[in-house]
């Protein structure tokens, strides 16, 4: 399942992700102070391309200054989107995978310094 899930993801929405993510990431390497902020991009932008699969762990003590200005600055509206988009994708039958992805991803982006993405162990 997790990797017609991918296929699927991948057709319809990680790559597309994955692109704007990674501009995103490149956009804010430009500056000194941006670094932090385009490698949490870059970070995310590798969970995004095939997201079935993998577990989230967010850590928001090991950075919490940078996941504070990450929230303020524009967080909150990237998961806000995530979240939405997870809902109307849990209304359909068919669209409840993608939607527990866009929670996994909207946790993700919600707060990214700290967190880390592993392959969940088969049972």
């Amino acid at each position: 399942m997790k990797t017609l899930g991918n296929i699927i993801w991948f057709i319809l929405v990680g790559f597309w992700s994955c692109l704007i993510w990674a501009f995103l990431g490149i956009f804010w390497c430009i500056t000194i102070f941006g670094i932090p902020f385009g490698v949490q991009c870059l970070k995310i932008a590798g969970f995004v391309v095939f997201p079935f699969g993998m577990k989230i762990k967010t850590d928001f003590d090991s950075h919490p200054i940078a996941n504070i200005i990450w929230l303020i600055v524009f967080g909150w509206e990237i998961a806000l989107g995530y979240v939405i988009a997870g809902v109307l994708l849990y209304i359909t039958i068919i669209g409840i995978p993608f939607g527990k992805q866009c929670f996994k991803l909207a946790s993700m982006s919600l707060l990214p310094f700290g967190a880390t993405y592993s392959k969940t162990k088969r049972k």
